[in-house]
């Protein structure tokens, strides 16, 4: 089974796939051990090479992986992705620990009405999360 760590889907990636020239922006669905799945509003070719770059995360996260999989779901499709330099992986871990900081700082704000500096929501979600990470969203 695959184990990866679900992120809501406001997480937004560009994505270039090699030989065709438009820029796409889409939603980041999740992130593996070994490369990511997002959503397209078109199919990708299995076997095509594709550019991502997250730019929710500073410096921007940027990597080229091979599409593995895509999978029509509704009216879009379900992309997987595997990172072509293995180094990429853990560059991804550091992503989803920002990306479950983000999610603390903003559910912090609409549930509690506190408005948390990243630094603050960061000392916060690593004293009460760290130590579980990445099993408190892992699913197989």
């Amino acid at each position: 089974m695959r184990r990866y760590i679900r992120h809501p889907s406001d997480i937004p990636i560009d994505f270039r796939v090699e030989g065709v020239a438009a820029d796409n922006q889409e939603s980041l669905q999740d992130v593996s051990y070994g490369g990511l799945s997002f959503t397209s509003k078109s199919y990708i070719q299995p076997g095509s090479s594709i550019s991502i770059t997250i730019r929710f995360v500073k410096p921007s996260f940027e990597t080229t992986a091979l599409v593995k999989w895509c999978r029509k779901r509704g009216g879009y499709y379900d992309v997987g992705v595997a990172f072509c330099d293995p180094e990429d992986a853990y560059r991804a871990r550091m992503i989803e620990q920002v990306c479950h900081i983000e999610h603390y700082k903003r559910k912090a704000l609409a549930k509690e009405g506190r408005q948390l500096t990243g630094e603050q929501a960061a000392t916060e979600w690593i004293k009460r999360f760290a130590s579980k990470f990445p099993s408190i969203e892992l699913q197989e």
